[in-house]
């Protein structure tokens, strides 16, 4: 299969789909790699180190044009949604659920759209989200301890505190692998940590493993509305599987928020779970001013930690990329529930429910549509 790997055109993305390391793994299979001149330059990869892996270096639209299945980090945008065409494996982070006129770009461009974010093994756990959802939950609390100093419009709390004054106050929403990522480093920094989710075996693993030094809530209205009150640093981790995150922090309650308060919405890049988190920003100019509170909503957080982020990317989707080279995309899927599971958009239709609930669009199973 011929494999092309394209640079990432978004805004403060610096990361690259595969690293030297994966494009000899395809090589040596057998495979073609394709990979855009300079596309690993912001993860610290040059072209001779994928040339040295047997990868051909070439222009931009070459990659598009020749590849049978792009391998990409962030969706595809609008300039690049014409260099798609039928058939071609687009295997990628899409995010589709608050995007309609990508989906619809997809659809008419009928390529078969796996998603890294749904594809799901039987326990749940979804695989090829779990590094960057580690990354940006690191991230998140990295970012909103550095966001409540004063020079950056915080409220001057040092997340820690110091011997004889209290600690700042960090309140997590969503206990899932973002959620407790960003949670045991605000304890690490010693940070007084609320935990909130929906879940009540959940609550009782983080409760069993940090033996109360998270204190956890169940998430209902109330709960909420108590915790991001006292909250210095607001962090939302909520996801539902390629649906678009439910807005459970209300306007009301981030108004009740300390000025110079902080929210980090990792949600975002699924439509965000805080009210007034009402625009996406960027690694450039993060963050706005709402309510008197900071908001941060950049959508591709681990992009501002590119080579940790290729790496650890590269180290799970890259079994699920080869299989899809070794066997072709109806043999993958036949094999690998777990694939299926990513298959977003297939032959011009929304195969994966809660894409085409959120897009408004019609859903087809991707049974049908292999059938």
């Amino acid at each position: 299969m011929i494999v092309g790997v394209p640079k990432e055109i978004k805004r403060d993305e610096n990361r690259i789909a595969i690293t030297p390391g994966g494009a000899a793994a395809f090589t040596g299979r057998g495979h073609t790699v394709l990979i855009e001149r300079g596309a690993g330059i912001g993860s610290g990869f040059e072209d001779g180190e994928f040339r040295g892996a047997g990868a051909h270096i070439i222009p931009r639209e070459e990659v598009f044009a020749r590849a049978e299945m792009i391998l990409k980090v962030k969706e595809p945008l609008p300039p690049e949604f014409d260099l798609l065409r039928e058939g071609q494996i687009l295997f990628t982070y899409l995010h589709l659920a608050p995007e309609p006129e990508l989906t619809r770009a997809l659809m008419r461009r009928r390529v078969a759209a796996i998603a890294y974010e749904t594809v799901q093994l039987p326990d749940g756990s979804l695989p090829l989200l779990t590094p960057m959802s580690e990354v940006a939950g690191r991230m998140a609390t990295q970012i909103g301890a550095r966001l409540l100093e004063k020079p950056q419009g915080g409220r001057g709390v040092l997340l820690g505190g110091v011997p004889g004054v209290p600690p700042a106050e960090v309140v997590v929403v969503g206990g899932g692998i973002v959620g407790l990522n960003a949670a045991r480093v605000a304890m690490g920094m010693g940070a007084l940590v609320t935990i909130l989710d929906i879940s009540a075996e959940r609550m009782r693993y983080i409760d069993d493993v940090y033996g109360g030094r998270m204190l956890t809530l169940m998430s209902n209205p109330f709960s909420l509305a108590a915790t991001v009150r006292r909250a210095d640093l607001l962090v939302g981790a909520v996801l539902i599987p390629g649906a678009r995150a439910p807005r459970l922090v209300t306007a009301d309650m981030v108004k009740t928020m300390k000025p110079g308060s902080v929210i980090v919405d990792v949600s975002i890049d699924q439509g965000g779970s805080i009210e007034t988190i009402d625009r996406v920003t960027c690694h450039s100019d993060p963050t706005y001013v709402c309510h008197g509170v900071v908001h941060y909503s950049v959508p591709n957080i681990p992009g501002a930690v590119p080579r940790t982020s290729t790496f650890g990317l590269t180290n799970v989707t890259l079994l699920y990329a080869l299989q899809l080279a070794d066997q072709g995309l109806r043999e993958a899927l036949r094999a690998n529930p777990a694939l299926a599971k990513g298959v977003n958009v297939l032959e011009g239709q929304v195969t994966y429910e809660a894409v085409a609930t959120a897009t408004g669009v019609s859903y087809v199973p991707l049974a049908t549509v292999l059938s």
